[in-house]
C-alpha cells in the first residue's frame, strides 16, 4: 500500500520520497522484538494506535482459550501456517467466541500492512497494520466475535495468518503478533444463539482473491444442506494499489489532467448466485494508516483501519433455491475495479432444525447485472495551463428480491428490498504545472433495506439504514521560502440504524453512529525530495451504540501534536445504561 502521499502524488515526484522511507526519518538498527499488550482503554499520552470502537461484549462464563500464534514475527512476503484443534475443556455449545489479536511493529520504517487471518479457507480477521516511526513501536489490540464462524471451529482446521512485510536495510519496521480464540461455554444465563451450520468460503486458499479489473470474479461451487432456510453472505472488498484511493478517482478520460487515478469515484461489489445478479454491497472508504499523511491516523486511526467490517448481504431469497440438492455457484465482483481489489468473503447458511429436507423457489429478481452511474465532468482550463471545476458520479439502485421456503413451521417467504444510492462530487483547482493543487471530496454510500418475512398471519420486518460519509480536503501549495506544503483534512462516517416490528408492532431497535475527524500539515523541502516535519495535527473520535433493550456505549478520544489529550467514556449514555 502507499504511503503519506495522494494518489496522483505516486506519478509525480513525490514516488522519489517512497523510497527515502516514512517521513524521510533515520530508521533506528533493526532490534530483536516482541508484542506488547497494551491497555484495552486508549491511554492519554500515547501515540499508540487508538480507536474509539468498543470491545466485544462477554458472557460470564470462564472460557477456554486457545493461542493461534504467539509473538509470531512477520519479518518476510510469506503467509505463515496455522493449525487449530478445538478446545478440549470447552466442547458443548458455546454462548460466545472471540477472536483477540495484540500486535506491535518495531520503531523504524514501515509500510502498512494488510494482515488476515484464516481457518480452513475461512476469514476470521481481516484489517491492516500500524506504520511505526524511527521513536514510536506502536502496539494495538483488535478483537472480533466470530460466533457466526463456529462451524470452522468444531472441528480441526490448518490455515495461515497471511501479513505479508518487506523488511531490508530501508524498511526495517518488523511486525510481532499473538492471537487467541476465546470459547465461552453457555449456560441457563448465557444461552448459546442460533448460529449457522454451514460456511462455505468464498477467497482464494487461505487467503484472499484478487480482482484487478470489474470483469474479474471470485466463485465457489457448493451443495447446500438439503434444509438450508436462510442465507447470509459476509463481504470484504480491500482497495489496493491503483484503488487503494478509489474515492478520490475520476473518470479516466480526464484522470491525466486531474493527476489521479481512473475508472470514476464509484465502486461497488456485485454478488451471483449461478450467474443471477443477488445482492449488492457498498464499498467502505477505509484509508490506513499511511493514507495520504500518516500524521492523520497518530494516534487516532481512521474508521475500522485496523479492524474491517465485513458488510452482510442477506441472499434468504434464495434459501429454497439452494436447499435442492444440486451444486450452486455463488460469484463476487468489484465494479469498476482498476487494478486491483482484495475480495474474502463467507457465506452463512442456517437450516431447519426439525426438518432434513426444504424446498422453495426464487419468485422475483428485479436486481440488474451492473449498476449505471451517472458521470458529470464539468472541468474548464485557461491559457495558462490551470485547471478548475468539478466531476461528480451518482448512482442509484432500488430492486427487490423475494423467495420462499417451506419449512417445519410452514412455508416462510422473504422479500428483501433495497435502495443503494451513491453520490460523489469533486471540486479541483490544478495550477500550471500542478501547483498549487486543490482537490476536495464529498462522498456518501447509503444502503435502505427493508427486509419482511410472511409465515400465516406473522409477519416480521427489519428496516436497516447504513451510511458510509466521507468528506477529504487535500491542497498542495509552493511556500515564499520556496518549500512546499500539503494541507489535508478528513471526516469519516459510518452510521447504522436497525428497527423490527412484529405485525406492525416495534419489537426493538438500534443505532451506531462512528465519526473521525484528523487534520494536519505535511512539509516538504524545495527539491520534493524529503518531508521535513509535520504542523496542527489534531484529530478526534466518536462512537455511539444505543438499543431499545437500555444497551449503551459511548466513547470520544481527542489528539493534537500526534499525542492522545483525552478519553471520555459514556458521556453520551444515560448513567444508568452504560
Amino acid at each position: 500500500m502507499n504511503i503519506f502521499t495522494s494518489p496522483r502524488r505516486i506519478s509525480r515526484p513525490f514516488a522519489a520520497i517512497l523510497g527515502a522511507g516514512l517521513l524521510g526519518f533515520a530508521a533506528l538498527p533493526q532490534m530483536q522484538g516482541q508484542v506488547v499488550t497494551v491497555p484495552p482503554t486508549p491511554v492519554v499520552g500515547s501515540s499508540n494506535p487508538a480507536t474509539a470502537e468498543p470491545p466485544v461484549s462477554r458472557p460470564s462464563t470462564t472460557p477456554c482459550v486457545v493461542t493461534l500464534f504467539s509473538n509470531e514475527e512477520f519479518g518476510d512476503y510469506s503467509a505463515h501456517a496455522m493449525d487449530y484443534a478445538p478446545p478440549a475443556g470447552c466442547r458443548g455449545a458455546w454462548a460466545k467466541v472471540v477472536l483477540t489479536i495484540d500486535f506491535t511493529v518495531t520503531a523504524g520504517r514501515q509500510y502498512d500492512r494488510t494482515a488476515s487471518l484464516y481457518l480452513g479457507n475461512a476469514n476470521i480477521f481481516y484489517g491492516t497494520t500500524a506504520e511505526p516511526r524511527a521513536a514510536l513501536s506502536p502496539s494495538w489490540h483488535v478483537e472480533r466475535d466470530v460466533t457466526d464462524l463456529t462451524p470452522i471451529f468444531k472441528t480441526s482446521q490448518t490455515g495461515q495468518a497471511v501479513i505479508y512485510n518487506i523488511v531490508n536495510s530501508t524498511y526495517t519496521g518488523v511486525i510481532y503478533g499473538t492471537a487467541k480464540l476465546y470459547f465461552y461455554p453457555a449456560d441457563f444465563r448465557n444461552p448459546p444463539p442460533i448460529v449457522p451450520q454451514t460456511v462455505i468460503p468464498v477467497s482464494g486458499s487461505n487467503n484472499s482473491y484478487t480482482l484487478n479489473s470489474g470483469n474479474d470474479q471470485v466463485t465457489a461451487t457448493f451443495t447446500a444442506p438439503r434444509n438450508t432456510i436462510k442465507a447470509y453472505l459476509d463481504v470484504i472488498s480491500q482497495s489496493q494499489s491503483n484503488d487503494e484511493f478509489w474515492y478520490l478517482c475520476v473518470p479516466s478520460d480526464v484522470a491525466g489532467e486531474l493527476e489521479t487515478c481512473g475508472n470514476t469515484a464509484f465502486r461497488e461489489t456485485e454478488v451471483t448466485i449461478d450467474g443471477k445478479p443477488a445482492g449488492v454491497a457498498p464499498v467502505y472508504p477505509w484509508i490506513y494508516t499511511g493514507g495520504i499523511d500518516p500524521y492523520l491516523w497518530e494516534p487516532i486511526t481512521g474508521i475500522q483501519t485496523l479492524n474491517f467490517k465485513p458488510y452482510r448481504v442477506d441472499l434468504t431469497p434464495f434459501a429454497g433455491v439452494l436447499s435442492d440438492g444440486n451444486q450452486h455457484t455463488i460469484g463476487i465482483s468489484v465494479y469498476n475495479a482498476d487494478s486491483y481489489f482484495l475480495e474474502t468473503s463467507n457465506l452463512l447458511l442456517y437450516t431447519d432444525p426439525l426438518r432434513s429436507n426444504t424446498s422453495g423457489e426464487l419468485e422475483e429478481d428485479t436486481l440488474s447485472a451492473e449498476p449505471t452511474p451517472q458521470v458529470s465532468e464539468n472541468l474548464s482550463t485557461d491559457g495558462s495551463g490551470n485547471t478548475t471545476g468539478t466531476v461528480t458520479v451518482d448512482s442509484l439502485r432500488n430492486f427487490t428480491v423475494k423467495g420462499y421456503v417451506d419449512t417445519s413451521l410452514g412455508r416462510v417467504e422473504t422479500t428483501v428490498e433495497q435502495a443503494v444510492d451513491f453520490n460523489s462530487t469533486q471540486t479541483f483547482d490544478i495550477g500550471s504545472g500542478g501547483i498549487p493543487e486543490v482537490q476536495n471530496a464529498v462522498q456518501t454510500s447509503t444502503v435502505n433495506s427493508r427486509t419482511a418475512e410472511q409465515r400465516g398471519i406473522l409477519r416480521t420486518e427489519t428496516n436497516r439504514n447504513v451510511s458510509f460519509p466521507v468528506t477529504i480536503d487535500y491542497d498542495f501549495f509552493a511556500n515564499p521560502d520556496g518549500t512546499y506544503s500539503q494541507t489535508t483534512s478528513v471526516d469519516q462516517g459510518y452510521v447504522v440504524q436497525n428497527n423490527a416490528s412484529l405485525n406492525g408492532f416495534p419489537t426493538g431497535s438500534s443505532s451506531v453512529k462512528e465519526e473521525v475527524k484528523s487534520s494536519d500539515t505535511l512539509n516538504y523541502n524545495s527539491a520534493l525530495t524529503a518531508i521535513t516535519g509535520n504542523s496542527g495535527a489534531q484529530s478526534s473520535a466518536s462512537y455511539l451504540f444505543v438499543d431499545s433493550a437500555g444497551d449503551c456505549f459511548s466513547r470520544q478520544l481527542t489528539s493534537a501534536d500526534n499525542v492522545l489529550t483525552s478519553v471520555s467514556d459514556g458521556k453520551s449514555c444515560p448513567a444508568h445504561r452504560w
